[in-house]
């Protein structure tokens, strides 16, 4: 059902898909084949009158490069809640909310009047206690200070060193600054607030690249490999080329999918965060067919296939996966080697039907997602 879901996202191929399909059956007469005759006793047809005819043309599989689809989000690289890391009446915002900053640059400013105070003072202490211990070291030799005296003095000059830089720290901490390049995603105080070391200032985000994260289904999580080149394509339609940066060593126990994320270069913030996107996941060369998206459909049980005419010139259903999708057609696995695909008619057809299998015409099989037939035959 994946690919129900991927034509929903592109109502353009159902349109084309539509469009095709009612052309091809105005012009086929009936899609090729003759309503029922009636004998001249006024009774049904024959078996063989009433057998339906159906448009075909042989193909053969072509290698193509899967591509695996994985639905996901945009998400910076980045997003960090920066605290206050002393406390503060907020004096001046630096940055306003969703201005880009460079690491370093003040966001929030705090007054540091008192803390201008407070360094001048720790200063002088230092100075005070540098001054003492000199001058104790000179008397040392001549015995008036005692070695107990001079640690002492130490010490106090030590602690006085210590307290000058928690005051010079704590004069830093009066700005709130970004830590690295990004952009001010939100802004939790005004002018005037007073802060707490701890208090969340702001959300900083980093932007310059985005992470896109999905979930890949079980059967196809061994064709990712981190480090390995992917596309994303945004809902905006907006595309950007990038590599496998984690993919997750468990799946999920509930739906047995592993978690994927790609990474994407976002310079200058072009490409939003918070929008659904597309990765386009490079999945191994398989052997496929090329095929119109109006020649797919559902069995009874739902499985997405394509109807073909076999050697006994019945019909047979073949259920296919979608292996890449294109502008003018989708690429299909699970058709075998060579196949007598049914272009016109399918519709009305079921499998085990015998049918009449008739070459297709050029312009049909145009349209049908192929150019014109290689020289295979008509049919089996």
């Amino acid at each position: 059902m994946r690919f129900l879901d991927r034509l929903t996202r592109r109502p353009w191929i159902i349109a084309v898909g539509l469009t095709v399909v009612v052309t091809l059956w105005l012009a086929s007469g009936f899609l090729g084949g003759e309503p029922p005759r009636k004998t001249a006793a006024g009774g049904p047809a024959t078996a063989a009158a009433s057998t339906a005819r159906v448009q075909t043309r042989v193909q053969q599989a072509e290698p193509v490069t899967r591509t695996i689809s994985v639905y996901g989000r945009t998400a910076p690289a980045r997003t960090v809640e920066i605290k206050a890391e002393t406390s503060g009446r907020v004096t001046a915002l630096g940055i306003a909310r969703g201005e880009p900053a460079t690491a370093g640059q003040p966001l929030v400013k705090l007054d540091l009047r008192d803390r201008a105070a407070r360094l001048e003072q720790a200063r002088a202490s230092v100075s005070e206690h540098q001054s003492a211990w000199e001058g104790q070291q000179e008397l040392k030799p001549q015995g008036y200070i005692s070695d107990t005296q001079l640690a002492e003095t130490r010490a106090k000059l030590e602690g006085a060193r210590a307290e000058l830089i928690r005051a010079e720290l704590d004069l830093e901490y009066m700005n709130v600054r970004a830590p690295f390049d990004g952009t001010v995603q939100e802004r939790a105080v005004e002018v005037g607030d007073y802060v707490r070391a701890g208090d969340p200032v702001a959300t900083f985000v980093d932007n310059t690249k985005l992470i896109v994260t999905g979930s890949i289904a079980e059967q196809d999580a061994g064709f990712v490999s981190v480090g390995g080149i992917a596309t994303a394509v945004l809902v905006t339609g907006q595309e950007a080329r990038g590599r496998i940066r984690y993919l997750a060593p468990v799946a999920e126990e509930s739906t047995r999918t592993f978690t994927v994320e790609l990474e994407i270069p976002n310079p200058g913030g072009k490409l939003p965060a918070g929008v659904t996107a597309e990765m386009r996941i490079p999945g191994g060369e398989v052997l496929a067919y090329r095929v119109a998206p109006s020649l797919l459909t559902l069995d009874a049980n739902g499985d997405l296939g394509i109807k073909t005419v076999d050697a006994a010139n019945q019909v047979a259903f073949h259920k296919v996966e979608i292996a890449q999708s294109e502008a003018n057609g989708v690429w299909v696995t699970g058709l075998p080697d060579t196949a007598n695909i049914i272009l016109v008619g399918q519709g009305y057809v079921s499998a085990g039907q015998p049918v009449q299998a008739v070459p297709a015409q050029p312009e049909t099989a145009l349209a049908a997602g192929r150019g014109p037939a290689k020289a295979t035959g008509t049919g089996q």
